[in-house]
């Protein structure tokens, strides 16, 4: 999973980055003006409960990629339009981060000389929309001569799509909102227009609001529409807690009132916002955890361990995480009748435990 990280100037980006890379978990590449890039570990108590249960030689997390992707200016972008790097760094991810500041320093202005968190989200939001309508409206123009001389029956489908979209942008209306057939879906795949990837609007406060954080959290309802959400952080709080031992970041947490680390926050909304989960494979050679869609089957969930094990799917021993750690071994599991065979269209849930039967 890919998640760009995109905002103005001092928003919080770099700060975000940094504290979601401290931990030992992660790693990064990429130079100060280019896309910084870094792995970090999802991660999930199960899977480390599944490790000290069967003692194995490695523990392997998810993963997700965070980009941080420079080249959102303020005004001086309204008459250049977005940086053709800017959108081709965010071509491939699944879903925008988009950090909005919400906190005053006098140290670091605001590119638009003001504090307004909304007025930040239309003016991001509005980018996006010209970017994607400028994609849209020449296509459009190209296809329309096209069918005209071919009369090509793929070319007036797509064409059909491009007008669709077109009328949504033209009302100002992000793309997420609406629903595609799974042809219409491929199509946008090769377009990978930013008003239709899931967004995720992090608004980066001061320490002395982290006590209204819900109800700041409850002002950004009307930018919500289908496949986009809304969390607060105080990032440079949590910069702070990233570089404490676990022992003083517990306490100093408490005292601030923060139940659990930012990233663990902005991971599971991350999951809920792009309808994943997790199931694990166990052993003593390996515990890992994998991430797939919510509805995946077992047979498609096997090709994602190896491509051998889709090919060559029998059966899927499962059980449930929650009964393994309840009956506490996978034979007692088996003796309860809660270990079974599940076959090739089984919908897998969330915290299952496969081991996959295979024959190529």
């Amino acid at each position: 999973m890919q998640i760009g990280i995109v905002g103005l100037p001092y928003a919080g980006k770099s700060t975000l980055f940094s504290t979601l890379l401290t931990h030992k978990s992660s790693e990064t590449h990429g130079g100060k003006m280019d896309a910084e890039r870094g792995i970090v570990k999802v991660p999930d108590e199960r899977l480390d409960k599944l490790t000290e249960m069967f003692n194995p030689k490695r523990k392997v997390n998810a993963t997700i990629e965070y980009i941080k992707v420079p080249g959102l200016e303020g005004d001086a972008q309204a008459s250049h339009g977005l940086p053709a790097q800017f959108l081709a760094n965010l071509k491939t991810v699944d879903a925008l981060l988009i950090v909005i500041r919400d906190f005053e320093n006098e140290y670091y202005p605001h590119p638009l000389n003001r504090i307004d968190p909304k007025g930040d989200i239309r003016f991001i939001n509005s980018e996006f929309l010209i970017s994607d309508l400028t994609i849209v409206e020449t296509r459009v123009e190209k296809l329309s001569k096209l069918v005209m001389k071919t009369q090509d029956e793929k070319d007036k489908k797509e064409l059909a799509l491009m007008e669709r979209l077109k009328a949504q942008l033209e009302e100002e209306r992000p793309l997420r909102e609406l629903d595609f057939s799974e042809h219409e879906t491929q199509i946008m795949k090769g377009y990978q227009f930013l008003t239709a990837k899931p967004v995720l609007y992090v608004i980066n406060i001061a320490e002395d609001q982290l006590s209204r954080a819900e109800e700041i959290e409850a002002q950004y309802q009307e930018f919500l529409s289908p496949h986009s959400v809304v969390t607060t952080i105080s990032a440079e709080i949590e910069k702070e807690i990233s570089e404490l031992s676990p022992e003083d970041a517990r306490v100093f947490m408490d005292d601030l009132g923060i139940k659990e680390p930012a990233l663990h926050r902005l991971i599971r909304t991350s999951y809920q916002l792009l309808g994943l989960i997790s199931f694990f494979t166990v052993g003593e050679d390996e515990c890992r955890s994998w991430t797939i869609r919510k509805g995946t089957t077992a047979q498609k969930a096997a090709g994602v361990i190896h491509t051998d094990l889709e090919r060559g799917f029998i059966r899927a021993e499962t059980v449930h995480y929650d009964d393994l750690i309840a009956h506490g071994s996978l034979a007692a599991c088996k003796e309860k009748g809660l270990l079974r065979l599940e076959g090739k269209e089984y919908i897998v849930k969330d915290g299952d435990i496969l081991n996959i039967r295979f024959n190529v």
